[in-house]
């Protein structure tokens, strides 16, 4: 399953490690790209992993203006 989140805050390296380090800690998440300069997070996980779950993992990185893009 892919989902795709828009996290407008994210300004750095920074916010990409924290990002990545947070949500690929959530039990069946495969792989999380972090798309700096368009500010978007792609998410592959298995079918049981929400997407709230996810955006709950962003925002407990530190982004709480995380919204799903798709």
């Amino acid at each position: 399953m892919s989902m795709e989140f828009t996290v407008p805050s994210m300004s750095c390296q920074h916010c990409v490690n924290a990002i990545t380090r947070e949500v690929s800690n959530l039990p069946g998440v495969r792989q999380v790209k972090v798309d700096l300069g368009s500010k978007r997070v792609r998410v592959e996980a298995a079918p049981d992993v929400s997407p709230e779950a996810v955006a709950e993992a962003i925002r407990e990185a530190g982004y709480d203006d995380v919204t799903l893009a798709r």
